[in-house]
C-alpha cells in the first residue's frame, strides 16, 4: 500500500453498515426519522426554556445548553451519513473528515464536563435548597457553561493536533459510518499512530471521561447522604436527579465502553455503540426530561396553546 503524507490523502471511503442497497435505503429512512425527532425534541425544549419565565434558573439553562449540544453533536454526523446512504461512492474529503472528528470531540468533551456541572447543580439544590438561588446564580451558571466549552475546545484541539501529525495509506477505507478518532488512527501508516492513540486515549478517556464521572459520583454520593437525612418526601427530593442520572448512564456507559477498549475493531457492535451515543442518546435526552419534569411539560403545553392562538 502506498504511503503518503496528509496533503496527499484527499479523501477517505466510509464503509458504513452494509453494502446492500436495500439495507442502505432502510437505514436512510430509519436515521432520517431519528434525526428529525432529535431536532424537533431538542429545539422544542430550547424554545420552552427560552420563553417560559418559570424555567429561567440554572437547572433549565443547563438543560437548554445540553439540548443545543445534542443538536450540534448529531448534526455533524447524521446529514453526511444520510447522503452516503444514497450515494454509490461513500466518500468524505480529508478536510471534512478532520472537521467531523474535531466537532465530534469538541461537543462530546464539552458534554462530559457539562454533565458534571449539572450534577453539582442538583447537589446544591438538594443539600442546601435555601441557598440554591444564591449559590447557583445566572452568572455562575453561565461561567460553568463557558468552562465546559473552554475545556472541550482545549482538549479537542490537542486531540486533533495529534491526528494531524499522522500519515495515511492511500485509498484505505474507514470501517465506520463517520470519521471517529480511533477508527481514523487505525489507518495510519507511520510509527506515531500507536503513541498518539495511547495519548488520545489517556486524554480522552482518563481526563474527559473518568474525571467528570468521578465528580458526578462524588456529587451523587453527597446527594444520597442529604436525601437520607430528610425525614419525609425523600423520593420527591431525589426525583429531580433521576432524569440527569439516566442521561449520565446512557452517555457515559456507551462512551466508556467505546473509548476505553484496547482498539477499535470495526465490528457491528462498535458501530452500534457509536449509533447509540451519537444518535439515540441525543434523541432521548429531551424525552427523558420532559416525561419526568412537570415544569417542562407545563411550559411545552403553554407554548403549544400560544402557538395555536396565534
Amino acid at each position: 500500500m502506498e504511503k503518503g503524507n496528509d496533503s496527499q490523502v484527499t479523501e477517505f471511503i466510509l464503509l458504513g453498515f452494509s453494502p446492500d442497497p436495500a439495507v442502505q435505503v432502510l437505514l436512510f429512512h430509519l436515521f432520517l426519522i431519528l434525526y428529525t425527532a432529535t431536532l424537533a425534541g431538542n429545539l422544542l425544549l430550547i424554545v420552552a426554556v427560552t420563553f417560559d419565565q418559570r424555567l429561567h434558573n440554572s437547572m433549565y439553562i443547563f438543560l437548554a445548553n445540553l439540548s443545543f449540544l445534542d443538536i450540534c453533536f448529531t448534526s455533524i454526523i447524521v446529514p453526511k451519513m444520510l447522503i452516503n446512504f444514497l450515494m454509490e461512492k461513500k466518500s468524505i474529503s480529508y478536510a471534512s473528515c478532520l472537521v467531523q472528528v474535531f466537532g465530534f470531540l469538541l461537543l462530546g468533551e464539552t458534554e462530559c464536563v457539562l454533565l458534571a456541572f449539572m450534577a453539582y447543580d442538583r447537589y446544591v439544590a438538594i443539600s442546601n435548597p435555601l441557598r440554591y438561588n444564591v449559590v447557583m446564580r445566572t452568572m455562575t451558571c453561565v461561567g460553568m457553561i463557558s468552562a465546559s466549552w473552554l475545556t472541550g475546545s482545549v482538549i479537542s484541539s490537542v486531540d486533533i493536533y495529534l491526528l494531524c501529525q499522522l500519515t495515511y495509506c492511500k485509498f484505505t477505507p474507514i470501517d465506520h459510518f463517520f470519521c471517529e478518532a480511533p477508527s481514523l488512527m487505525e489507518l495510519s501508516c507511520n510509527d506515531l499512530a500507536h503513541f498518539n492513540l495511547v495519548v488520545l486515549k489517556l486524554v480522552g478517556s482518563s481526563i474527559l471521561l473518568l474525571v467528570p464521572l468521578s465528580c458526578i459520583l462524588y456529587s451523587y454520593g453527597h446527594i444520597i447522604l442529604a436525601v437520607l437525612k430528610i425525614r419525609s418526601s425523600r423520593y420527591k427530593a431525589f426525583s429531580t436527579c433521576i432524569s440527569h442520572l439516566i442521561i449520565v448512564i446512557l452517555f457515559y456507559g456507551t462512551a466508556i465502553i467505546m473509548y476505553m477498549k484496547p482498539q477499535y475493531s470495526g465490528h457491528l457492535s462498535d458501530k452500534l455503540l457509536s449509533v447509540f451515543y451519537t444518535t439515540v442518546t441525543p434523541m432521548l435526552n429531551p424525552i427523558i426530561y420532559s416525561l419526568r419534569n412537570k415544569d417542562v411539560q407545563a411550559a411545552i403545553h403553554h407554548l403549544k396553546r400560544s402557538t395555536m392562538k396565534s
